[in-house]
């Protein structure tokens, strides 16, 4: 069914931790032969569209290793809410979704078990985390809290800003920083940090 030449492609993509369908077709790769290369064993599809190598070295995480699998699979993605919330033990939140964030005008891509949120500002708070060698998009704690009164319901973002308060390692919390990007994103959390502090 294959010939040397795809047996010679698919070498690199059987070490990639993460890649897509389109990245291994601008390769030389179809799909139909991913497909038959999933069934050798040499790479596995993670959702649709989504693949990585069986020869990848990748340490994660176990709790965050799904997490970090689909964050890396959505170019331009960036973990948010109750994703970010869980990673950084801002909620006692089960995630049953993983929720990433993508530039507004971008189309949303179709993942399993995946929350997709389109939004402006995309470049604000965003940092970098690394689990295991992987290196992830994530917002701050501070963009996350504030977007979580954008688009969860006021308990579990009241909740998350109650405790984002209590933190006091790795960092202490930056109400400068907070109060900032509610300002830039229109969120008036004033009266609730306010009744927090008080």
């Amino acid at each position: 069914m294959t010939n040397s030449k795809y047996d010679a492609l698919i070498k690199v993509f059987a070490e990639t931790p993460v890649f897509t369908a389109a990245e291994a077709r601008a390769a030389g790769i179809p799909s139909r032969i991913l497909a038959h290369f999933c069934k050798k064993g040499i790479i596995e599809r993670v959702i649709r569209g989504v693949y990585r190598g069986s020869q990848a070295k990748i340490e994660i995480n176990f709790q965050w290793e799904d997490l970090a699998l689909v964050a890396m699979g959505i170019p331009n993605g960036v973990i948010c809410l109750i994703s970010a919330l869980c990673y950084y033990g801002l909620t006692d939140q089960i995630m049953r979704q993983f929720w990433i964030a993508i530039p507004h005008k971008s189309k949303s891509p179709q993942r399993s078990k995946t929350r997709i949120i389109r939004m402006r500002n995309i470049k604000l708070g965003q940092t970098e985390i690394q689990l295991g060698t992987a290196h992830l998009k994530i917002f701050d704690k501070e963009r996350t809290v504030v977007d979580s009164f954008r688009y969860l319901s006021k308990e579990i973002a009241i909740k998350a800003l109650q405790t984002y308060l209590r933190q006091t390692t790795p960092s202490k919390p930056d109400l400068n920083k907070l109060l900032k990007y509610a300002k830039t994103l229109r969120v008036d959390i004033h009266p609730f940090i306010m009744a927090l502090t008080t």
